[in-house]
C-alpha cells in the first residue's frame, strides 16, 4: 500500500520548498476531507496532471510530529468540543526531515478564517527559553499563560503537499496518523485514515474539489488534537465527537 502511493507520486512534477514559500496562505480558508488509503491512490492518479508535489531533498512524503499544549481544564479542547466558533490551539510542530521546530498558535475566527502564528525554536523542548511566553501573550485569543499549559496529546504522521499548476491553492494529505497522550500514556493508531485539507486564500477555483466530488469524498471537520484527546483520555467529554469517530471507523474499518 505504501509503495503504491510512493510510486504514483513519482509521476508528479515537483515544486521546491523555496518555491512553495509564496503559497503559504497563512490567512486562509481551510476545508477538510476524510478518506482512506484506497481513495487516496485514486485521487493521486486523477490529480497528477493538475498538481505538483513538494519535494525536499528528494523526499515527497515528509514526516511531522506535533505536541499540543492545554491547561488542566482542557480549555482549548472543550471550546472546540462545545462548538465555540472562535478558538485556538497551541502546539510545538517538528519537521522531522529537516529538524526544524516551531512554537505555534493556530487561531480560528467566527468567519471560518484560520491564522497561524509561530516562532522558530532551537529544539522541540526549548519553547520556554525561546520566548514562547511573550509570544503567546501577544498572539493568543485566550488569556492562558504559558505557565498554565502542559503537554497533552502528540501526533505523528506523514504529509504529502500538493499545489495546483496555477499556484493558487495548497493541498495537504496526512496519512499514517498515530497519537500518544503524555498524561495517560495511551497510544492509538489510525493507519488507514487519510486527512485531506484544501487551503485557499478566498474563493479561488479548486481543481481538487471537483475530483473529490467525483470520488464521493465530501467535506468533514477533523481536529487531530481533539480526536487524539478523545481517543486517549478516558472519561473526557466527547459525545459531540462520537459521530465523527463512528464515521472514521466505517471509512477505515478501524475499531476506535
Amino acid at each position: 500500500m505504501l509503495t503504491d502511493c510512493a510510486h504514483i507520486l513519482e509521476g508528479f512534477n515537483t515544486i521546491s520548498l523555496d518555491e512553495m514559500s509564496s503559497i503559504r496562505l497563512m490567512n486562509r480558508i481551510d476545508t477538510k476531507y476524510l478518506a482512506n488509503e484506497a481513495q487516496l491512490r485514486k485521487l493521486l492518479e486523477l490529480a497528477r496532471d493538475e498538481y505538483m508535489v513538494q519535494s525536499i531533498n528528494g523526499i515527497r512524503q515528509s514526516e511531522y510530529t506535533t505536541q499540543y499544549l492545554d491547561d488542566r481544564f482542557n480549555t482549548m479542547y472543550l471550546n472546540h468540543h462545545n462548538g465555540r466558533l472562535t478558538r485556538q490551539k497551541v502546539r510545538i510542530r517538528t519537521y522531522v526531515d529537516t529538524g526544524d521546530n516551531f512554537f505555534e498558535v493556530k487561531l480560528k475566527n467566527n468567519h471560518g478564517r484560520t491564522k497561524k502564528k509561530r516562532i522558530h525554536l532551537t529544539g522541540a523542548d526549548t519553547y520556554v527559553r525561546d520566548g514562547a511566553a511573550q509570544f503567546l501573550e501577544e498572539h493568543a485569543m485566550l488569556s492562558i499563560p504559558l505557565s498554565d499549559l502542559t503537554p497533552k496529546v502528540a501526533n505523528r504522521f506523514k504529509r504529502i503537499t500538493l499545489v495546483n499548476n496555477a499556484r493558487t491553492e495548497r493541498l495537504t494529505i496526512d496519512r499514517q496518523l498515530t497519537f500518544h497522550n503524555a498524561e495517560t500514556g495511551l497510544d492509538r493508531s489510525m493507519d488507514n485514515l487519510v486527512v485531506i485539507e484544501v487551503k485557499r486564500d478566498g474563493n479561488t477555483y479548486s481543481p481538487i474539489q471537483d475530483l473529490l466530488r467525483e470520488l464521493r469524498i465530501f467535506p468533514s471537520g477533523f481536529s487531530k488534537y481533539c480526536i487524539g484527546m478523545a481517543l486517549t483520555t478516558p472519561g473526557i467529554k466527547r459525545n459531540l465527537f462520537n459521530e465523527r469517530i463512528r464515521k472514521i471507523e466505517k471509512l477505515t474499518s478501524i475499531c476506535l
